[in-house]
């Protein structure tokens, strides 16, 4: 009798913990899946909708050329109905609603040609604008939006040309706790000398913190992000010092082709 006691006794702790098992497996499953969900795409990958185009020289919603369009689910910067670049930077603005605190991820991918007329330095090069002032207040002849930018680069066949770069179009921002010397600012990532996708993450904690990360790899730091440096439109004069709390977020379009995809933030508030 007592050794069938012992036995059901046994079978009761196993059953027990083979329940805490399954509970614990399930448990990490759902919070798999609210990491999961934390995530909003903002391209839908059939049309801009949220998102607004502003180019040198056009009226808000001017999509001079089709500069920007969609094709097989990707974002693409096109120049195929231009004969000139003729300054035209652009970029196309998330205007659904600011961002302060948040973790943004998407790829990006050169191909095709240089347009002619286009910057030398703009050669497989675009970026990310990040608490950048709405489209709505730019200048129409004004190249940058006030913000801080994440500097997408490619390699050009031989030697080192890292990317995402911290680039300050009328902003300044300080690294190791001292104000950047430059306009632009190198990170340590490698170079990335075939047009492939790239994988870049931000992590943006409002002016206090920004992040830039390649392909799992933390590439460059910097905070203090207010209003400055030598690229302030006139309308921003008066606001110099001021801090870059929060912004929309934008994609640039430079003098080459270039597209994004996979473009999602989770919202760190």
């Amino acid at each position: 009798m007592k050794d069938v006691k012992s036995t059901f006794a046994s079978l009761i702790g196993l059953l027990i913990i083979f329940c805490f098992i399954i509970f614990y497996n399930n448990s990490e499953q759902v919070d798999d899946i609210k990491e999961i969900n934390d995530w909003e795409t903002i391209f839908n990958g059939e049309d801009f909708d949220g998102w607004d185009i502003k180019i040198r020289g056009k009226e808000l919603g001017d999509n001079f050329k089709n500069t920007f369009k969609v094709k097989d689910g990707s974002l693409k910067v096109s120049y195929e109905q231009y004969e000139n670049f003729n300054d035209r930077f652009g970029h196309i603005f998330f205007t659904k609603s600011k961002f302060k605190n948040y973790h943004l991820s998407l790829e990006y991918k050169f191909s095709g040609e240089h347009l002619s007329g286009a910057p030398g330095w703009s050669i497989k090069n675009s970026g990310i604008m990040l608490h950048s002032q709405h489209p709505s207040t730019m200048l129409l002849d004004q190249d940058f939006p006030v913000s801080s930018e994440v500097q997408l680069l490619g390699g050009l066949g031989t030697g080192q040309r890292s990317t995402a770069n911290m680039c300050s179009p009328g902003i300044d921002v300080d690294i190791n706790s001292e104000k950047a010397k430059y306009h632009c600012i190198n990170s340590n990532s490698k170079t990335y000398h075939n047009d492939d996708w790239v994988k870049v993450e931000v992590i943006v904690k409002s002016n206090n913190i920004v992040h830039h990360i390649v392909e799992n790899d933390t590439v460059i730091s910097y905070s203090n992000l207010r209003v400055g440096g030598d690229k302030i439109p006139a309308n921003y004069l008066n606001r110099v010092g001021e801090p870059l709390f929060e912004g929309y977020i934008s994609l640039q379009s430079e003098g080459h082709p270039v597209e994004f995809k996979n473009i999602k933030i989770k919202n760190l508030d």
